[in-house]
């Protein structure tokens, strides 16, 4: 064993106690994941920032053989976690539980700086997991947008103050909502079709603040494709952001609470808009597999979910409404989780491909990571401007007046690489749901 300090001592004890050694020894190091990792590729092939290579240091750890040091903690940060080594890995290793498990034993044990440790407590005490709070921020983001203050800020330069991709990131922001909007809407809405279904939605934090009209888009689909919803009081954030940045006692108490207010509803799925959080709602019969209370509630919760287009498909929505848009060439970018987890792709593309008007081309690797994967990229600001550009490549490739996507982090990120790109004014960022609706007639493009 190498020498170690107190700390690093402490780290290896836990990852010999919690990371799970099978789930390590199936890693086959075959190498069939490193042409899907973005940051392999983007480091210039750094086995370091691969899977196999990044399962080797946990083993290694695990083991004993090395000091669970800055390297392998900057290694296992650097990760996106889009998990796209899962699809393509013959063994079916689970890479994305032994990160999130490795994150979080890192955390653990980490000494963060006051200002850090505040800026944490904040977020994943204070605002994420109080939606009335969430509520409260996104508001105030609204009142800069509409008082005044963002064209002031502008014309005087302040933002000139922050890194480029914040300063891009401020302008590709959506226009909020008044807070007024996203207490009006209702709780329970009926089919406008012949029923078919009752669904419970999943609406999100931030997908029922910032992106309130594309939530509300959500429901009117629903409606058309022949859904009973309901919206239960008593949810919260999924719990995405927590658990993949090492704060999974805090994912499991919002888990606990999601699983309490979905299982009043007895609806027969649970709808979601967002591919990460589909992909971590997903998860947490893995997330509570230890809880006695809540393994086999959560086992329960996680076989009732889909992503919107998924039941679209399924009810035959494409062939049953007509959809048709004004002239433009669509394109389509992945959600890594809606994809690499939820293993949803066939559907959005068999809808986008229904839509008169719409001339569909696929974007070369569409399914690989944007560099948006959470706050990576306000965290690892580097990194994912250099896997944006290279993206960017990709879609001005199509010639696409739309970049289509199924998650608000990815919407976001190709929002900005748009403004990066200078195409604001011939290219747009739409979330497939606010497409679909505006095929339907009820959407200005």
């Amino acid at each position: 064993m190498t020498t170690m300090t107190v700390r690093e001592k402490a780290i290896q004890e836990q990852f010999s106690l919690r990371m799970d050694e099978g789930e390590l020894l199936n890693c086959m190091r075959c190498g069939f994941c490193l042409p899907s990792c973005p940051t392999y590729i983007e480091t210039g092939f750094d086995e370091s920032q691969s899977p196999r290579g990044r399962i080797a240091l946990m083993k290694a750890v695990h083991d004993g053989l090395i000091a669970p040091d800055e390297e392998v903690e900057r290694s296992l940060n650097l990760c996106l976690g889009c998990r796209a080594c899962e699809p393509v890995c013959p063994a079916g290793v689970n890479y994305g539980h032994l990160l999130e498990e490795a994150r979080d034993i890192f955390a653990d044990h980490n000494e963060f700086k006051p200002q850090t440790k505040a800026i944490r407590k904040t977020v994943f005490e204070g605002l994420f997991p109080h939606q009335n709070r969430m509520e409260h921020a996104v508001t105030l983001l609204g009142i800069y947008q509409r008082s005044g203050l963002q064209k002031t800020a502008r014309k005087l330069g302040f933002m000139k103050l922050f890194p480029d991709s914040m300063q891009a990131m401020e302008r590709a922001l959506p226009a909020v909502p008044k807070r007024s909007d996203m207490k009006k809407r209702g709780r329970s809405f009926t089919a406008l079709a012949e029923k078919k279904a009752t669904v419970a939605f999943f609406s999100g934090c931030l997908m029922d603040t910032m992106f309130l009209d594309t939530n509300n888009a959500t429901v009117k689909l629903l409606q058309k494709a022949g859904c009973d919803i309901v919206i239960p009081d008593g949810q919260n954030c999924c719990g995405a952001l927590h658990g993949h940045s090492g704060e999974k006692d805090g994912a499991k108490e919002l888990a606990k609470r999601n699983i309490d207010a979905f299982e009043q509803t007895n609806a027969d799925f649970i709808i979601t808009n967002a591919g990460g959080c589909g992909a971590f709602l997903i998860d947490y019969d893995h997330l509570l597999k230890d809880d006695p209370d809540y393994s086999e509630r959560a086992k329960a919760f996680t076989a009732k979910i889909k992503d919107i287009t998924q039941i679209l498909f399924e009810l035959n929505f494409h062939e049953r409404v007509g959809l048709n848009v004004n002239p433009q060439v669509i394109t389509y970018q992945d959600s890594c989780h809606l994809r690499n987890v939820m293993h949803t792709h066939i559907a959005p593309r068999v809808l986008m491909q229904s839509i008169t008007g719409a001339e569909y081309r696929e974007m070369d690797n569409a399914d690989s990571c944007c560099g948006s994967a959470g706050i990576y990229n306000i965290v690892e600001s580097e990194m994912s401007m250099q896997i944006l550009d290279h993206k960017m490549d990709k879609a001005k490739a199509t010639n696409a007046h739309t970049i289509v996507t199924a998650n608000p982090g990815c919407l976001l990120q190709m929002k900005l690489g748009i403004e990066r790109e200078g195409l604001s004014d011939s290219v747009r960022a739409v979330h497939i749901v606010d497409l679909l609706l505006e095929a339907c007639g009820e959407l200005a493009p």
